[in-house]
């Protein structure tokens, strides 16, 4: 960590390709870490014009093993299973979910099962696993659905203080791969734009590794301002 603090001195708003660089050749953990973004936005989410979510497919994936959860009866709940899905259920996986036991990183659902779904908001909400057909995770295109979840597809939602942040790739990969990453989770978060977004939209953005420092990226050329 000291070494990588040193690496990191007097280095900061530098672009996605420097700031890769340096995440990238820093992150010394046993592990195969996450490279992660932060990025500080000029919205209060507690307005409903101000709120900030959408998904992204990145174009290299994100290294992760994504668990995916389906909401779905007969054929639809086949279908799911065959696409990929790890836990498929109705009332007996709400019952679980009830539980406490959640071992599932993307819930899909279909838009019958939304009832049942909808009494587990306090529980999938603040861990931002409730489906929302805005960012496709209420469909009867159940396969397609999970196919994108294991694929690298990237759900991003702002938190209280106006700030996102994802996993978009691993250390592992190599600098061109992450940097196509970062850049497409930007454009994404850029096109997300809310109309009641008012002044400057993207105040910062920083690039880390699970266990590095961060080091902020310039945001105008990033943003291609």
């Amino acid at each position: 960590m000291k070494a990588a603090k040193e690496a990191f001195e007097g280095k900061k708003n530098v672009s996605v390709e420097e700031a890769v660089k340096l995440v990238k050749d820093n992150a010394k953990a046993k592990f195969d870490e996450t490279v992660e973004i932060a990025m500080n936005l000029g919205v209060d989410p507690r307005h409903a014009d101000q709120m900030v979510r959408g998904v992204v497919a990145l174009p290299n994936g994100t290294g992760k093993d994504v668990r995916v959860a389906v909401f779905a009866r007969g054929d639809k709940a086949e279908e799911a299973r065959k696409a990929g899905a790890d836990i498929v259920g109705a009332e007996d996986l709400m019952e679980t979910v009830q539980s406490g036991k959640i071992e599932f990183d993307r819930c899909i659902a279909t838009p019958d099962m939304m009832p049942i779904v909808g009494r587990l908001g306090k529980v999938l909400g603040p861990r931002n696993l409730m489906p929302n057909p805005k960012v496709g995770t209420v469909t009867m295109d159940v396969a397609d659905a999970v196919k994108k979840a294991k694929g690298g597809e990237v759900q991003f939602k702002v938190e209280k203080a106006g700030v996102v942040h994802a996993g978009v790739g691993k250390a592992s990969f190599d600098e061109k791969k992450l940097t196509e990453n970062v850049k497409a989770f930007i454009d994404a978060v850029q096109k997300a734009r809310p109309s009641g977004a008012k002044g400057a939209y993207m105040k910062s953005i920083a690039l880390s590794s699970t266990m590095g420092p961060g080091v902020t990226i310039d945001v105008d050329s990033a943003t291609g301002n």
